[in-house]
């Protein structure tokens, strides 16, 4: 479906989000699932950023770039990218969606330290 300028500016934006690590030779296709998912859902995807093993401290990075209150959400092909856990940290200032299984983690909600309500 074509969309005109007008008619992103009104859509949510996302970031999506991945580790390099641990998508390893899949990276392309969770990236394409990452595009997918966004524009199901109806979000404007704007970047996907993509750290590695030896970043240092990816999720206060990745909570500085979404900072911006214009985006509602980070769409990670899963929970491992954030090693196994909803941060709070990034759930402070954003929704989390993961592409699998398919979640929607609510911005302000406290997931406790396993990552789990």
């Amino acid at each position: 479906m074509l969309r005109t300028k007008g008619e992103d500016m009104r859509r949510p934006r996302a970031i999506g989000y991945l580790r390099r690590d641990v998508s390893g030779i899949q990276q392309q296709w969770d990236e394409t699932r990452i595009r997918a998912l966004a524009e199901r859902l109806g979000y404007v995807l704007l970047k996907t950023v993509a750290f590695g093993a030896t970043t240092a401290d990816p999720v206060a990075r990745l909570a500085a770039v979404v900072r911006d209150p214009r985006i509602e959400a980070v769409v990670v092909p899963g929970l491992a990218h954030f090693g196994g856990r909803t941060p709070s940290e990034l759930l402070a200032v954003t929704a989390v969606v993961t592409v699998f299984p398919e979640r929607f983690y609510a911005r302000g909600v406290d997931f406790g330290a396993d990552g789990l309500l």
